[in-house]
C-alpha cells in the first residue's frame, strides 16, 4: 500500500500536469490568433521601397489625398481605424506604417525629418503630388518636419493630441500605465494576448481612458476603444517603432512652427494623460492662424467627443484639402 507521501507526489504530479497541460492549450491558442492576425496584416498591405527602405502601407477611397500618419504603437491599421473615426469618405486616404512598425523597418537615418521624406518618396510613388495631412500623437513630429520640408505638397494639417517634440519634453509626462508595466507588456505577445482575453478592462487604461467620459461615449466609440485595443497586438512588432519615438524630442531636431504657413486645425483635450495639454497648446500657439480646439474632458482619444471631432476634421478639410 502507497504511504501519505507517495499519494502526496501523485497528486502534486497531477496538479503539475494539468497546470502544464492548461498553459499549452493557451500558448498554442494565442500562437494561432497571432498568426492569424500577422497574415490579415500582411494581406491588407503593400510595400514601396524608398530611399529610406521600404514603406508599409495601404489606401483607400477617392477625392483630395489625405495622408494619415498613426501615433505611437500603431501601424497602417490604427491608421485606418483613425482615419474611419476622425475622418471621411470624400477623400483618398494613405496610411502609412511609420518607421519600426511592422512592414516598416527602422532605417540608418530614424529621424523625423527622414520618416517626412520617406512620406514624400511614397507619395512619388503613387503619383500624389499634393496632400493633406491628419496625424496623431506620435504622428504629429513627422507631419510637422512634411510641411516644413515640403511646404508646396501640403495643402493642411490636422494635427491630434500631440506628442511632444523639440523643444517640448516628456519630463512633466503623467502615464497612465507605468513605463515598467510597458516594458514587460512588449517583452513578448502572449502577456498581452492573455490579458485580453481575461483582464480586458485593465488594458483600456494603456490609452488613458478615464472613468468619467465612459458613461458618455457612443456605441460607435466603444467599438472604436475594442478595436483599438485589439489592434494593439502582436506586440512585439512594434517595439522598435516605440523605441524609435525619441527621436521627436531629438535637442538637433528643429520645428521652427512659424514657417508653417498652411491651413492647420489642432485639437487636443485638456485632460490627456499621455501627451500633456501644452503640446496642443504650443502648436496652436506658433502656426500662424491655427485653429484650436479643446474639449475639457476625452483624454487622449477624445472619448465623448467623436462626433464633434468628425465634424470639424471633415468640414476643414473638405475646405482646404486640394486634389
Amino acid at each position: 500500500m502507497p504511504g501519505p507521501s507517495s499519494r502526496g507526489w501523485r497528486i502534486t504530479l497531477i496538479v503539475t500536469g494539468v497546470i502544464v497541460v492548461v498553459l499549452a492549450t493557451i500558448y498554442l491558442a494565442c500562437r494561432r490568433d497571432l498568426d492569424s492576425i500577422n497574415k490579415k496584416l500582411a494581406a491588407g498591405s503593400h510595400i514601396y521601397r524608398t530611399r529610406h527602405g521600404s514603406v508599409e502601407f495601404t489606401t483607400w477611397g477617392n477625392g483630395p489625398a489625405v495622408l494619415l500618419v498613426h501615433g505611437a504603437a500603431g501601424g497602417y491599421g490604427r491608421g485606418v481605424l483613425i482615419a474611419r473615426a476622425f475622418g471621411g469618405a470624400n477623400f483618398r486616404w494613405i496610411a502609412p506604417s511609420r518607421f519600426g512598425y511592422f512592414g516598416t523597418p527602422l532605417p540608418p537615418d530614424t529621424s523625423t525629418t527622414a520618416q517626412a521624406d520617406a512620406f514624400a518618396d511614397l507619395l512619388d510613388g503613387l503619383g500624389i503630388h499634393r496632400v493633406a495631412i491628419v496625424a496623431m500623437s506620435g504622428g504629429v513630429p513627422p507631419s510637422l518636419q512634411f510641411a516644413l520640408r515640403h511646404l508646396e505638397r501640403t495643402s493642411a494639417l490636422v494635427l491630434l493630441s500631440s506628442a511632444h517634440y523639440t523643444p517640448l519634453t516628456a519630463a512633466q509626462q503623467h502615464l497612465p500605465t507605468p513605463a515598467s508595466l510597458y516594458s514587460a507588456i512588449y517583452s513578448s505577445d502572449l502577456p498581452y494576448r492573455v490579458l485580453s482575453k481575461v483582464a480586458r478592462p485593465s488594458l483600456e487604461t494603456i490609452f488613458d481612458v478615464k472613468p468619467a467620459p465612459q458613461p458618455a461615449m457612443t456605441s460607435a466609440e466603444s467599438k472604436f476603444l475594442a478595436r483599438m485595443v485589439d489592434m494593439f497586438e502582436p506586440v512585439t512588432r512594434r517595439k522598435d517603432g516605440l523605441r524609435n519615438e525619441t527621436a521627436a524630442i531629438d535637442p538637433q531636431t528643429l520645428y521652427p512652427l512659424k514657417q508653417i504657413t498652411q491651413p492647420t486645425l489642432v485639437i487636443h483635450s485638456r485632460d490627456d494623460g499621455i501627451n500633456l495639454f501644452a503640446c496642443g497648446e504650443y502648436t496652436a500657439q506658433y502656426i500662424t492662424g491655427a485653429r484650436f480646439w479643446f474639449p475639457g474632458t476625452g483624454g487622449h482619444l477624445l472619448l465623448g467627443h467623436h462626433a464633434e471631432v468628425q465634424a470639424l476634421v471633415n468640414s476643414f478639410l473638405l475646405e482646404h484639402a486640394r486634389l
